[in-house]
């Protein structure tokens, strides 16, 4: 028996976004179209260790994203299914780079129906130029002193910046539990 669907109009993006990139903001931009409503919602579950704190990652987002009348950034710490029932979400959108992330994604989203068939998992597709970008990347060039103005938002370059010290790498205190 096939459960209803929550509001098919109305879909969540989520992520750590550690920091959020142009990729991401591309992905949200299109979903933005797609859906009457999109919730951004910026995962902080502890398992995965980030650079930057909920806060600043909240703010990042926030500011990149301005300029959608229909996208509203949320933060969570519990599972993504209990977040999309919260929110009466219909749709999980997720964006795809490369083959690799499809493995992953599809294991997620079949996770996922399993603890609730009231939303469907739609996946987006990375624009060309967007298909090798990751927060894990974007860190890793800034922490070398490279030029990631092309792959990130130019707040977030400056948030990178004041992170990385070009001659000493990452400043001391952002690892010694001070954020």
């Amino acid at each position: 028996m096939t459960q209803k669907l929550n509001n098919t109009n109305v879909a969540v993006y989520a992520g750590t976004f550690d920091p959020v990139t142009n990729g991401h903001v591309d992905i949200i931009t299109r979903a933005s179209s797609l859906y009457e409503k999109v919730y951004v919602a910026v995962s902080d579950h502890g398992r995965k260790k980030t650079f930057f704190n909920l806060e600043e990652r909240l703010d990042a987002m926030n500011k990149a994203l301005e300029h959608l009348d229909n996208v509203e950034v949320v933060g969570f710490t519990n599972l993504l299914y209990q977040l999309v029932e919260e929110l009466g979400a219909g749709v999980v959108v997720r964006g795809l780079r490369m083959t690799s992330d499809f493995d992953y994604e599809f294991q997620m989203a079949e996770m996922n129906h399993n603890l609730s068939a009231h939303f469907e998992t739609v996946f987006l597709m990375a624009r060309s130029e967007h298909s090798t970008i990751s927060s894990t990347t974007v860190k890793e060039v800034a922490g070398l002193g490279g030029d990631i103005s092309r792959f990130v938002p130019a707040h977030v370059q400056t948030m990178l910046e004041k992170i990385y010290d070009r001659k000493n790498g990452v400043h001391p205190t952002r690892f010694a539990g001070s954020e």
